[in-house]
């Protein structure tokens, strides 16, 4: 059992920047890839981005190319995700999730376990 808390979450500017971070519960996080979702007020959650056990490999969705990134340290059982040039249309629930399986899934089911999410909001 893994259980993920986020934080840093809160209310920016558009423009501005906020780093997010999950931390995880017990020994095992290496062993588990890594991902960002979303979910804004009546839409379905989306994939923002994921890391694989080691950070070799990342992969993001075209709308945050280039302006978020995502990193972990395995040593604090912790991801981040980076977010510059925030948009009012980045405005969401943000939750991160872990994943036995190996490779970056993009895909909600795919995912083991859940953060109870932390809300973004990006004033325009």
């Amino acid at each position: 059992q893994v259980q993920l808390v986020e934080s840093g979450g809160g209310l920016v500017q558009a423009g501005g920047s906020l780093r997010l971070s999950c931390t995880a519960s017990g020994r095992t996080f290496s062993t588990y890839a890594m991902g960002w979702f979303r979910q804004a007020p009546g839409k379905e959650r989306e994939f923002v981005t994921a890391i694989s056990r080691s950070s070799g490999n990342t992969y993001y969705a075209d709308f945050v190319k280039g302006r978020f990134a995502i990193s972990r340290e395995n040593a604090k059982n912790t991801v981040y995700l980076q977010m510059n040039s925030l948009k009012p249309e980045d405005t969401a629930v943000y939750y991160c999730a872990a994943t036995k399986d190996v490779g970056l899934y993009t895909l909600p089911n795919a995912y083991d376990y859940w953060g109870q999410g932390t809300q973004v909001t990006v004033s325009s």
